[in-house]
């Protein structure tokens, strides 16, 4: 204990110390976290990190998907599901399947079944890798919702096909029928089991008497009870935490009050923050031990390589073809969505940078480790090793490859510059301004006249948003007056709801209006 805790305690340190020179270079911070972990991993004398494969998915997944379902915009996603929905499902298999077919042919030893093993490992993209490098580039708002909803998504598709897989290597055999059953009570009870929770534990935060500290605690053992009750029915228990985050997401305005609202997301972000960098640590710390295991079965270190590198440029492969195809199946069947480029190249050049997109991270390694050392007969599980390594490979050269030069396709390719909204949203942001304003005055005037006759304080704050003044003068402020306050911020929140039904405005707006509401509340109660 007294060597694993000064260890661990470094680890967090270099997590912090790594993400702040990477946001002075400006590159996404998985990439120096994984080059780090590499690099340490050689120096003598360190404890070997080991986890339990049945506890990896346990530990890392139900937070890192729940804080992921709380962060999207449901209604981008319902906008764009047909190519969120292809790209996390259709484009996943396919990507499995070219895994599969390719190290069944290439690979010796490897059958469909370890194919697809490796396939539902490497398919899915990393959400942190390319939300930390959209930090350093602007791309347009729809990009960004169609990324995060495919990467929400996605993990659930690619952890399906990796358990089937893995039940198929470990039988040796695949009934369809039995599968076809288990794939939809799989999707059917995940999703259900999920909402289920998430309705209790919403009634559980609105009707017993919590605070900021027990509410943040209580989200955080929630995704965790929804993974492993879902897990215990045979369900899929990453499509529980999705559904199940998705709904309280959308409910959090009623059951969580300002306080807990502004602490959780701190909380919430330093967690996650710390959990990713763990991970990707550990993807350059376990290597060592992953090529010995590689020396012990026989398969020299260079053969391996490139039977990473192989795997990889099918997954960019994969991944590109996808949106193109993508794109031509929009331009054929719902041509009034599709994107409008100035010229022919950028419309050329913008499936290609989806497709660019692809860099693997947590999930495929947390994949990867969670495979049994043994199977059930207690016979070692075939190409373990091989495939740690080959993930480790793709992992590495994705970031690497696409994660360094992504943000430069993206700024000197201009392929974006015809859809980038920032203008937009800066007029749309100052009309939602403008709006609560009138709302808040008309509020007052409406619904508190007669105190606003009688109380100078509130004469003052009618006054105040009348000539859209800001003051810091408190000294007016009662508790009558606070009560009218706290009433007209709830007020300017349900406006917000509203306004947020319709599908042109930009949830991301709303949700930062609702954050500076909160904050103002949390002022107020300081007073």
């Amino acid at each position: 204990m007294h060597t694993i805790l000064p260890f661990l305690l470094a680890m967090v340190a270099a997590i912090v110390l790594l993400n702040m020179w990477a946001t002075k270079l400006k590159i996404a911070y998985p990439i120096l976290l994984v080059v780090f972990g590499l690099l340490v991993s050689f120096v003598p004398g360190l404890p070997v990190v080991k986890i339990n494969p049945d506890l990896i998915f346990f530990i890392f997944l139900p937070p890192l998907l729940f804080e992921a379902a709380w962060s999207i915009s449901f209604k981008e996603m319902k906008r764009w599901w047909r190519i969120i929905g292809s790209f996390a499902f259709l484009v996943v298999f396919f990507t499995a399947l070219a895994v599969a077919v390719t190290a069944n042919y290439f690979i010796p030893g490897f059958t469909l079944a370890l194919g697809f093993l490796l396939g539902g490992i490497v398919s899915p993209p990393d959400a942190v890798s390319t939300g930390a490098i959209m930090k350093f580039v602007k791309i347009p708002s729809t990009t960004s919702a169609i990324l995060e909803g495919e990467s929400l998504l996605n993990d659930a598709s690619s952890l399906i096909i990796f358990r089937f897989a893995l039940i198929a290597v470990g039988t040796g055999q695949f009934i369809w029928q039995e599968a076809s059953l288990d794939f939809v009570w799989m999707i059917i009870g995940g999703a259900g089991i999920g909402l289920l929770l998430a309705w209790i534990f919403v009634q559980v935060h609105k009707r017993l008497p919590t605070e900021a500290s027990s509410d943040i605690a209580l989200t955080i053992i929630e995704p965790y009870l929804m993974y492993w009750i879902a897990e215990q029915f045979h369900a899929s228990g990453v499509l529980a935490v999705v559904c199940g985050g998705l709904y309280m997401s959308s409910k959090r305005l009623i059951f969580l009050n300002s306080t807990s609202r502004i602490m959780g997301y701190s909380v919430w972000q330093s967690f996650v923050f710390i959990l990713n960098g763990i991970v990707f640590l550990i993807i350059g710390l376990e290597l060592p031990e992953i090529v010995g295991g590689l020396r012990s079965e026989g398969i020299p270190l260079r053969i391996a390589i490139q039977y990473g590198v192989l795997v990889t440029g099918i997954l960019i492969a994969a991944r590109i073809i996808s949106s193109y195809a993508a794109m031509l199946a929009t331009l054929i069947f719902r041509p009034s969505v599709a994107p409008r480029a100035s010229s022919a190249r950028r419309r050329l050049l913008m499936p290609l940078m989806l497709g660019w997109t692809g860099m693997r991270g947590v999930v495929s390694l947390a994949a990867a480790l969670a495979i049994p050392i043994t199977l059930e007969n207690g016979l070692p599980f075939p190409n373990r090793n091989l495939i740690l390594f080959i993930t480790f490979v793709v992992i590495l050269l994705t970031l690497l490859v696409q994660g360094l030069t992504l943000p430069y396709f993206i700024k000197y390719g201009h392929v974006f510059d015809d859809f980038t909204d920032e203008e937009k949203d800066k007029k749309a942001r100052e009309e939602i301004k403008h709006q609560l304003k009138q709302h808040v005055y008309h509020f007052l005037k409406n619904k508190h006249e007669n105190e606003l006759n009688s109380h100078a304080g509130l004469e003052r704050m009618l006054k105040q948003w009348e000539e859209k003044i800001q003051t810091n003068n408190t000294e007016w402020m009662n508790e009558k007056t606070k009560d009218i306050f706290f009433e007209m911020l709830e007020s300017q929140r349900q406006f917000l709801s509203e306004l947020n039904k319709d599908i042109s405005v930009n949830e991301e707006i709303i949700r930062h209006q609702l954050y500076q509401l909160d904050l103002e509340e949390e002022r107020l109660r300081m007073i």
